[in-house]
């Protein structure tokens, strides 16, 4: 848990799920809740993760705060120009 304050969820799983969590609980000498919490944290940081990132941007777009392609490409450019340019190789 990330600052110690704990809420009760309930929620209705498939049985074989369960018991998948219970058969790797019982591996690990844990708890079925810690099981469950390692999934879902890995999860949030993994798919969950992505997802709030896409939605921020997509809120970003929604509020105009968005680069020019033009200028991104043209920023780009230069720093793989000045990285060439370190490493001796012509710019072109």
């Amino acid at each position: 848990m990330l600052n110690g304050e704990k809420s009760q969820v309930s929620l209705r799983l498939p049985s074989s799920l369960v018991s998948e969590f219970d058969r790797i609980a019982a591996i690990l000498e844990r708890d079925r809740t810690w099981v469950m919490q390692k999934a879902l944290s890995q999860y949030l940081a993994t798919e969950g993760a992505e997802i709030l990132a896409n939605a921020q941007g997509l809120e970003e777009l929604d509020r105009g705060e968005s680069a020019d392609l033009e200028d991104v490409l043209e920023k780009a450019r230069t720093i793989v120009n000045a990285a060439e340019y370190r490493r001796g190789m012509p710019v072109g």
